[in-house]
């Protein structure tokens, strides 16, 4: 039998040493201290055999008696709990009123809303109908109250799905910064002020479109979220109705009629356009007014084409919240078909603001010339995404569609068919004044004295 002093005391694990541990026993509290064992960042020895012939006689192995044993090493534990990236409770403040105005802006989503605006107002800059101040402030608040209900309904319903996802977990439904009931007073009152101000101050069918884009995403993309990856493309329809709402503000027309046909502004060195005609005399003429069903479609097509880049990017690089939430999108269940989808519909918007931009009246046709740029610039990005999918690509492609849009618009509105802007900034009335003083000077030297 060992000695007293060399003898290795059963550790005993205190309630304290089991608590906040993930994986085994990382502290180990011993009922009394034991002299052979120490840790690493002290410097132990090891007792001395005993001399007692008492106890030096209780063993019957001479050799076990006399061997030292090195001491027993513990290291720390190298991972802490809670982790590092988990922060600390922290108590929900009380709702006030200064802190009232951030939480309704985070239940609207406050840039995806201003996005939404932005887009809708295109469509009013982009019409060759003349809008009044009373119809674009209209549309601008009447688009913001609209989105801000969709989005509110959409936090309400997913509360449970947000708090699985990091990304989402912070939303102020899901920490509790404002009750569900508040919440749902707050949609209420923005989804009836949206449609009434865009019904006062703008027209009906603007109004319609309010209303069905709130049903849209609140009612079908958010359901469709969990049951269809075809909720990407319900969600493309929600992003694309904004800019034809500020088309139709401006009474701007949808489909075809004989009051209102579609005009074709084919490019001088081509008149294929002429033979379409031929067959749709009531309904297409060739280079009338840019108020056609077509530009609206334009409209529409731009941006719908736009998200698949822009979202299916973003949800590769999320695409692990989104697995945690339980949601069906396409980047979870196949990503070489979400880049296939991406590469698809970026090479559709370059055919859409090479071709059907110019052709539908909205721009010139050196717009597709200008366009060639930024759309060359994307479609190289997609194409890098579709050929390895990894989150680099993803990034780069998203950081892409990014500034792609604005610049796009901004070109359109540079081009816009039967805009003058040498006229609208008094450049052109400067030429023709010098030309009208040249003549006069030229007219004067040549008359004889």
């Amino acid at each position: 039998m060992l000695p007293k002093c060399q003898r290795l005391v059963r550790p005993t694990l205190a309630p304290s040493s089991l608590r906040h541990t993930r994986t085994g026993f990382r502290q180990i509290s011993y009922s009394r201290p034991a002299p052979n064992v120490a840790l690493a960042s002290q410097d132990a020895v090891p007792p001395a055999p005993s001399s007692n012939p008492s106890t030096s006689h209780a063993h019957p192995n001479p050799t076990l008696s006399d061997t030292k044993l090195p001491p027993v090493t513990i290291t720390p534990p190298t991972t802490t709990y809670p982790p590092p990236h988990v922060t600390e409770y922290k108590p929900v403040p009380p709702l006030t009123l200064a802190r009232l105005p951030k939480i309704y802006m985070q239940l609207s989503k406050a840039r995806l809303t201003t996005l939404v605006v932005l887009t809708a107002m295109s469509g009013v800059a982009l019409s060759p109908l003349p809008a009044t101040l009373p119809v674009l402030l209209g549309t601008a608040a009447g688009t913001a109250l609209c989105s801000a209900t969709a989005n509110t309904i959409n936090q309400m319903i997913e509360v449970p799905f947000d708090a699985q996802m990091a990304r989402t977990r912070n939303r102020p439904l899901v920490r509790k910064a404002i009750t569900p009931l508040h919440a749902a007073g707050f949609a209420a009152v923005t989804g009836v002020a949206g449609p009434a101000v865009l019904l006062t101050f703008v027209n009906p069918l603007t109004a319609g479109l309010g209303v069905l884009n709130i049903v849209l995403y609140s009612g079908i993309y958010t359901r469709m979220k969990r049951t269809s990856i075809a909720n990407t493309w319900v969600g493309a329809v929600v992003g694309a109705i904004p800019p034809v709402m500020g088309w139709t503000a401006c009474n701007g027309r949808l489909w075809p009629s004989p009051t209102s046909p579609i005009e074709l502004f084919p490019p001088p060195f081509l008149d294929f356009t002429s033979s379409i005609a031929s067959y749709f005399p009531d309904l297409v003429h060739i280079a009338g007014t840019a108020d056609s069903p077509l530009g609206a479609f334009t409209l529409f097509m731009l941006l719908f084409s736009w998200q698949f880049p822009h979202f299916n990017s973003l949800a590769h690089l999320v695409r692990t919240s989104y697995a945690q939430g339980g949601y069906k999108m396409l980047p979870v269940t196949d990503p070489k078909k979400n880049a296939l989808v991406s590469l698809r519909h970026t090479a559709l918007l370059a055919g859409v603001c090479t071709v059907l931009t110019p052709l539908s009246g909205l721009t010139t046709w050196a717009f597709a010339a200008t366009s060639a740029v930024p759309n060359a610039i994307l479609l190289a990005n997609a194409w890098k995404f579709w050929r390895r999918p990894g989150d680099k690509e993803a990034r780069r492609l998203w950081h892409n569609s990014l500034w792609w849009l604005p610049v796009t618009l901004a070109l359109m509105m540079v081009h816009k068919q039967g805009a003058s802007w040498l006229e609208w900034i008094g450049l052109a009335e400067a030429e023709k004044h010098d030309e009208k003083e040249k003549e006069r000077e030229a007219a004067t030297a040549d008359t004889p004295e």
